[in-house]
């Protein structure tokens, strides 16, 4: 299915004022009137890009979800799955191409790199994508965290970089991130460590979630706990490589580099896909 710009901004304002009221439930009328659209419009196109309806997606926003997740849909991260790095995503119909830059190019902060960026809207919020000529190597929700400091982070990553703005020229692969329909590669920068814990990130199916320490055991650092979530939040491609599915041991959300309303969102969505029976992802990374 096509998600038009108009559908992302319907979908995003409804999560927001149903996250808003924290719990309390909000009626499909009352839904509705906030949003000055019919009923039966505004159901059409909440379940059809999220796969149920407004009224039922409310109770995977609750504050327990995560612990909820953690008890029934834990799942493990063997170390022989890496080979391949297959999985599946909240995204449904994506081929996905991974490739991380070599350490020569990481020891040179970008120098040489020309990178173009662009802000798009989606059902999460308007988002900053950046991209090199091989791939996504930024992806930040900037609705949340403010535009200005999405492009001081991404940036960063990259000081010797140079950044040119052309929404047009990274415009295919950020639609195919935001919607799951096509091809979309990625360009990824990173240490050794934070590499590794980005690709066990990828093998952890959507609708399901796992801890901070199962993934240094997964990558044969058990004891480097610490290091591992401190390597989750370098994440810079939020979506397609899934740090939101990174819990505390407790359950807890732990932290969420783009703001933790951002990943109870991401969880709830992904859940009510999971629970709907639409979460189609054939993924494949090559």
């Amino acid at each position: 299915m096509e998600h038009a710009p108009y559908h992302y901004a319907v979908v995003g304002r409804a999560i927001a004022l149903i996250d808003a009221h924290r719990g309390q439930p909000l009626s499909l009328a009352d839904l509705a009137t906030a949003l000055d659209m019919s009923p039966a419009h505004v159901q059409r196109v909440f379940s059809t890009w999220v796969g149920i309806s407004p009224k039922r997606y409310q109770q995977f926003l609750a504050l327990d979800h995560a612990r909820d997740l953690l008890r029934d849909n834990f799942t493990t991260l063997d170390t022989t799955h890496a080979v391949g790095l297959s999985g599946s995503s909240r995204l449904h119909d994506l081929f996905l191409r991974w490739e991380a830059m070599t350490p020569g190019d990481y020891a040179r902060q970008g120098a040489g790199l020309t990178i173009r960026w662009g802000c798009f809207s989606s059902p999460f919020g308007e988002v900053l994508s950046m991209a090199t000529d091989r791939g996504l190597c930024g992806l930040a929700f900037s609705g949340e965290s403010g535009r200005d400091a999405a492009m001081a982070d991404l940036q960063g990553r990259w000081p010797r970089a140079d950044f040119v703005s052309d929404p047009a020229a990274i415009a295919d692969w950020t639609e195919a991130a935001l919607s799951g329909v096509g091809e979309a590669r990625l360009h990824m920068i990173g240490t050794p460590l934070q590499i590794q814990v980005w690709e066990a990130l990828l093998r952890i199916p959507s609708g399901h979630v796992t801890t901070y320490s199962e993934i240094a055991r997964s990558i044969g650092s058990a004891r480097a706990v610490r290091a591992v979530g401190t390597a989750v939040g370098r994440n810079p491609v939020s979506l397609l490589i899934p740090c939101h599915r990174a819990l505390r041991k407790s359950g807890a959300l732990g932290g969420y580099h783009w703001g933790l309303p951002i990943k109870r969102v991401l969880l709830a969505e992904e859940t009510a896909r999971r629970i709907a029976g639409t979460d189609m992802d054939r993924r494949n990374i090559a």
